[in-house]
C-alpha cells in the first residue's frame, strides 16, 4: 500500500458505510482513500487528473461520485477505484456539494448557476430548482447539500447565510438562519448533514463551529473553535455522518479531518 501522504486542503469527506473513508482535496487534485479495517491508503484520481475535486458522496450500489467544478463535471470510480466516466458535462457549469436520493437521482448545488441540479444516475438532467435570488427557493451560491431519511432536501445557501430546506418534491419550506454573528445566525455556512434523528449539522468556515438545528430551525448548541487542537478548526468545509453516527468534518487549513461520536441522543430541543 502506499504510504499516506500529507492533506492539503480536505475540502469534503464521506465514507462508504463501512470502513473506508474518502476524503476530496483541492490543493492535491486527489481523493485519499483511508480504509480503517486493514489500515491501507490510496489516491484516486483519472488517469487526466482533477482539477478541483470539492464533494462526493458514496452510492452503496458500489460506485464513487466527485464533484470536479474546474472541469464542471462529475467522475465516477467503481468500487475498486477505477475510473468509470465522466457524467453531467452537459448540465453542470461549476458543480458542488453532491447527494443521493434514495432511489438514486444525483442532487447537485451548482455555485456558478445558483441552482440545484438533479440528474439522473447517467448524469442526464431531470430537474432544475431556483435561480438567483434571496427569497425562499432562490439562491446565491449554493455550496452544499444533504437529504434527511424522509428525502427532505437540505441546501447550504452560502452566499444568502442560509441552509434552505426543500420537501421531498423540491418545494421550498422554510430557511434556518441568517447573517449574524451570534449563536444560530451564519457567517459562512458550508458543509450540511442530517442524523438520523434529524439533527441538522452546518458547518460554518467563518465561525469555525458545527452548529446543531432542528429540522424546523431552532437552534440546539454548537461546537468548535478556532484554533488546532481537538475539536478546533480552520476554515472548516464539509462534514458527513456515518451510519453509526459519527461526525466527520474535513478541517481544511488544519489539513486533517476530525472525527466525532455522536451527542444528539441527548439533546433535546
Amino acid at each position: 500500500a502506499e504510504s499516506a501522504k500529507e492533506m492539503q486542503a480536505p475540502i469534503a469527506v464521506c465514507t462508504d458505510g463501512a470502513d473506508r473513508v474518502f476524503v476530496a482535496d483541492t490543493s492535491a487534485h486527489v481523493v485519499h482513500v483511508f480504509d480503517l479495517a486493514t489500515r491501507k491508503y490510496a489516491t484516486w484520481k483519472p488517469e487526466e487528473g482533477f482539477a478541483a475535486p470539492v464533494a462526493l458522496v458514496y452510492d452503496p450500489a458500489g460506485r464513487l461520485l466527485v464533484a470536479d467544478s474546474v472541469a464542471g463535471w462529475i467522475v465516477e470510480f467503481n468500487a475498486q477505484g477505477k475510473f468509470v466516466r465522466r457524467i453531467g458535462a452537459d448540465a453542470l457549469e461549476r458543480p458542488c456539494g453532491l447527494a443521493l436520493t434514495h432511489d438514486n437521482r444525483l442532487i447537485v448545488a451548482d455555485v456558478a448557476a445558483h441552482q440545484v441540479v438533479v440528474l439522473d444516475k447517467d448524469g442526464a438532467e431531470l430537474d432544475r430548482i431556483g435561480h438567483r435570488g434571496t427569497g425562499l427557493g432562490e439562491f446565491n451560491f449554493p455550496t452544499n447539500v444533504a437529504l434527511d431519511r424522509d428525502g427532505r432536501l437540505f441546501v447550504s445557501d452560502s452566499l444568502n447565510f442560509r441552509v434552505q430546506v426543500f420537501s421531498p418534491d423540491f418545494v421550498p419550506v422554510r430557511q434556518i438562519g441568517s447573517q449574524g454573528d451570534l449563536p444560530g445566525y451564519f457567517a459562512q455556512p458550508k458543509g450540511v448533514a442530517v442524523d438520523s434523528k434529524g439533527h441538522v449539522f452546518v458547518v460554518d468556515a467563518n465561525f469555525e463551529a458545527v452548529q446543531l438545528f432542528t429540522t424546523d430551525g431552532q437552534l440546539l448548541m454548537s461546537f468548535g473553535r478556532e484554533g488546532h487542537g481537538p475539536g478546533e478548526f480552520w476554515l472548516p468545509a464539509g462534514i458527513h455522518i456515518d451510519p453509526k453516527g459519527r461526525v466527520w468534518i474535513a478541517d481544511s487549513y488544519n489539513q486533517r479531518i476530525q472525527v466525532f461520536s455522536s451527542v444528539t441522543e441527548e439533546v433535546q430541543p
